[in-house]
């Protein structure tokens, strides 16, 4: 069996880069997040109406906001108050709960723009899937509200069972004097919430690796199909397939890596006591959001419009600054 070295306690110096890190991917996360939230619920305010895709994006960064919130409390709850000979104090699982139920409803979000990419942009021949495309497209609302739904559900069965067994395991103590076997118990009981919680992860994720590799499959075929036809690099659909592909491939690597980190962190956290380990899986934890929703501004016409008008506001700005500065003697109409 693989023994590492437990690290009970570690240096002043590793918790405050870890708070510094934490710090800087909170606020990485949080700014773009909420810059994609903001540009789409400007439209909202304005009474203009949101296409499916603004929609999904909408409710995607309302997600991630939250789940960013928790995994900077879990940082913060590692770093001043979690030992790692101590078992897992009630709050430091519940925000761990918190964090896979998130990150399961973002699963499920970024899972209806995966089957709204595929039935936007991959060619069907077959009749039956032409419908089944038309049909995903036209209810993007209600697949929002079957997938919100449906992670309620999943969220209210985790943690129901997750706060139902604090109780079973003080009434083992009660009848089981021994601080080991107690011990163990509670880890048991905990590995248990925490495998019951990610089976609720499995369908959305089958959703998604069909969807996306549906819009593979129409990526080569359009591509055969150009080749044989035109040496044109500039197709508007060959850009929309691989604009679509490199958001969707990008989250299933960013989740697979995320997912590891979380399964890793278990037995870190609970059977080898390595708290440097558990930290560098909760930095990849935080990450991996991050660089997602800046893949998904890359990605997006307006989201990239907004962003280059902020820039060139930016840009005026600091060039009337500069130019006022150069020339003291200009007035100030204000």
């Amino acid at each position: 069996m693989l023994a590492l070295t437990p690290v009970l306690t570690v240096s002043y110096e590793v918790k405050s880069a870890f708070l510094f890190l934490s710090i800087l991917e909170f606020t990485v996360g949080v700014l773009a997040n909420a810059f994609i939230f903001l540009v789409n619920f400007w439209d909202v305010v304005r009474r203009q109406p949101l296409s499916n895709c603004d929609l999904i994006l909408l409710s995607l960064s309302l997600t991630r906001l939250f789940l960013h919130g928790l995994l900077f409390l879990d940082a913060i709850q590692l770093t001043y108050f979690q030992r790692m000979k101590d078992p897992l104090s009630l709050s430091y699982q519940t925000i761990i709960m918190l964090w896979m139920v998130t990150n399961q409803v973002g699963l499920w979000l970024t899972t209806c723009l995966s089957l709204l990419y595929c039935s936007k942009i991959a060619r069907f021949s077959h009749s039956l899937l032409f419908c089944l495309a038309s049909w995903v497209s036209r209810k993007v609302p209600q697949m929002l509200l079957g997938a919100v739904l449906f992670s309620s559900i999943c969220t209210a069965l985790c943690l129901g069972d997750f706060f139902s067994r604090p109780g079973f395991t003080f009434t083992t103590m009660l009848f089981v004097n021994n601080t080991e076997f107690n011990l163990q118990i509670a880890k048991l009981n905990f590995y248990y919430s925490f495998i019951f919680c990610t089976l609720g992860s499995i369908p959305p994720f089958l959703f998604f690796l069909v969807s996306s590799g549906v819009l593979i499959i129409s990526l080569g075929r359009h591509m055969r199909t150009m080749r044989a036809k035109t040496k044109d690099s500039r197709d508007p659909s060959l850009e929309a397939h691989i604009r679509a592909l490199r958001s969707l491939v990008s989250f299933l690597c960013l989740y697979v890596v995320s997912f590891c980190a979380a399964l890793i962190s278990v037995p870190l956290l609970m059977l080898w006591h390595n708290k440097i380990g558990v930290m560098i899986c909760v930095g990849i934890l935080a990450a991996c959001p991050s660089i997602h929703a800046a893949i998904l501004i890359s990605g997006n016409a307006k989201l990239r419009r907004a962003v280059e008008t902020i820039l060139l506001w930016v840009q005026n700005s600091l060039k009337v600054g500069a130019d006022h500065k150069a020339d003291p003697r200009t007035p100030d109409l204000c």
